[in-house]
């Protein structure tokens, strides 16, 4: 048995997929782990490349794209170890990273999840993410601390709590797991961290942070900065978590607050930008929360 799985999902990203199992290989970690590619619905041309993989690899395809969570799931399913790190595809690591972050949770029993410090990786000294604040709920804002930091060492040195661990590189233990359960799935895409988190959290775990561990993240490789899909996940999403996590007061007080101070700001954002085929799509993401229940598996986007 393994004390690491390290997951990570590809979705019609092969050279990005080969680059980060290239930089798992050069900074390999010193624990036992195995590593577990999800095909999540791609194209014929990465499962033709993935077949030259190492046989040490384990690879699972689905023959349809599952969505974050979803394909992530797949993999937690033949994960063996003590601790899972998923990873996004369009990341890459540094040494130590997988060692500092088991510390972490080896070092405190109540941890639950934890995440490195991220940088971007095409301008490598600015930081993506050094923790979350916790989230008001009324409003469905927290702030992400560091962004946009040039990395001067501000951040070092810190192992402790924060508000969420961030998507792209979180490890969570398997006590943590089996208590809270996986990814909810009908988030499809973005927010689904968020509610891991929060689930997490009720089942009397910690969300940490471990600044020492850094990855290296291609954001936004697989659905393009701005993009459609990314507008009506991050809107829809983004109600549903209210939705799931609020308590009564403050669903009614953030469906006040989007209704009009975020359904206003959006829509002339939308014009300024010249990006008006957005506001069907903010509306869309709007109505499926009105129409749907909140563990409903209807996306309300066509992905083709």
């Amino acid at each position: 048995m393994p004390l690491l799985s390290i997951i990570t999902v590809n979705y019609n990203q092969p050279e990005a997929t080969l680059q980060l199992l290239d930089s798992i290989s050069a900074c390999a970690p010193e624990c036992s782990y195995e590593l577990i590619l999800v095909d999540n619905g791609s194209g014929p041309e990465s499962v033709e490349q993935f077949k030259l993989l190492n046989k040490d690899i384990q690879f699972i395809r689905s023959e349809k794209n599952l969505g974050f969570a979803g394909g992530n799931n797949l993999g937690i399913r033949q994960a063996t170890g003590k601790y899972l790190f998923l990873v996004n595809n369009d990341t890459e690591f540094t040494p130590g990273l997988a060692d500092q972050l088991i510390a972490t949770l080896e070092r405190n029993p109540q941890a639950g999840m934890v995440s490195p410090k991220i940088r971007y990786y095409d301008e490598k000294e600015i930081i993506q993410y050094a923790g979350f604040t916790p989230m008001n709920y009324f409003t469905c804002r927290n702030r992400c601390i560091g962004q946009w930091e040039v990395d001067k060492g501000q951040y070092d040195n810190y192992e402790g709590e924060t508000g969420f661990v961030h998507g792209a590189a979180m490890m969570v233990s398997r006590q943590a797991l089996v208590r809270a359960g996986m990814m909810a799935e009908n988030y499809f895409l973005y927010y689904e961290e968020m509610d891991w988190c929060d689930r997490i959290s009720q089942a009397g775990f910690k969300i940490m942070l471990n600044t020492r561990a850094l990855i290296f993240h291609k954001e936004s490789l697989a659905v393009g900065k701005k993009s459609a899909l990314k507008e009506y996940f991050m809107n829809r999403n983004r109600i549903l978590f209210i939705r799931r996590n609020a308590g009564g007061l403050q669903r009614t007080f953030f469906w006040l607050y989007f209704v009009t101070f975020v359904a206003m700001r959006n829509t002339f954002a939308y014009l300024k930008n010249g990006d008006t085929a957005f506001i069907a799509v903010f509306w869309r993401a709007v109505w499926w929360n009105l129409t749907q229940r909140r563990d409903s598996t209807k996306l309300g986007f066509d992905l083709k």
